[in-house]
């Protein structure tokens, strides 16, 4: 059985900086890629990025160069460092797993999701 854990959200200032966790277990990260979801209020949920053994990383545009996502596999662990946060960052972050690619990377292609962590950004 899959199960993924999100940790490490909260409230942050903008400008600052959030590290999140997303802990597997029940899979192997070699053979799984792991994405990073958010859902701001009133919006859909959207892509941020992923990484799997095979492809990847990939960003959305709104993030690239102030995020970055990166995995340890010996801790079934995959990290979403958040740098440069802006209040448009703020949302529920979810991770989701799929065999093997990120690629393709529609919210209906992961099968396994966390229960997401709160992330605001707000001065």
């Amino acid at each position: 059985q899959v199960q993924l854990v999100e940790s490490g959200g909260g409230l942050v200032q903008p400008g600052g900086s959030l590290r999140l966790s997303c802990g597997a277990s029940g899979i192997n990260l070699d053979y799984y890629a792991i994405g990073w979801f958010r859902q701001a209020p009133g919006k859909e949920r959207e892509g941020v990025s992923c990484i799997s053994s095979s492809d990847g990383p990939t960003y959305v545009d709104s993030v690239k160069g102030r995020f970055t996502i990166s995995r340890d596999n010996a801790k079934n662990t995959v990290y979403l460092q958040m740098n440069s946060l802006k209040p448009e960052d703020t949302g529920v972050y979810y991770c989701a797993a799929k065999p093997f690619l990120c690629h393709p990377p529609g919210l209906d292609d992961f099968g396994s999701w966390g229960q997401g962590t709160q992330v605001t950004v707000s001065s």
